[in-house]
């Protein structure tokens, strides 16, 4: 499957996303990487219109 420049920046900024959260997991208390993926929640959300918490919930196998 090709995808559209759009698809390829897309997929590049989940992965240095994806990235960044490792890093930051590695490096942070619990609490404080927990309140790191809820702002990311929040700032997808508002980024793409999807609430990202109800499509990739805690016990969802989907994402």
């Amino acid at each position: 499957m090709l995808l559209s420049a759009t698809d390829e920046d897309v997929l590049a900024a989940a992965e240095a996303l994806a990235e960044a959260l490792d890093e930051s997991e590695s490096s942070s208390t619990e609490a404080a990487f927990a309140a790191t993926l809820l702002e990311c929640n929040e700032a997808i959300t508002r980024g793409i219109g999807v609430d990202y918490a109800d499509c990739c919930g805690a016990g969802s196998d989907r994402c």
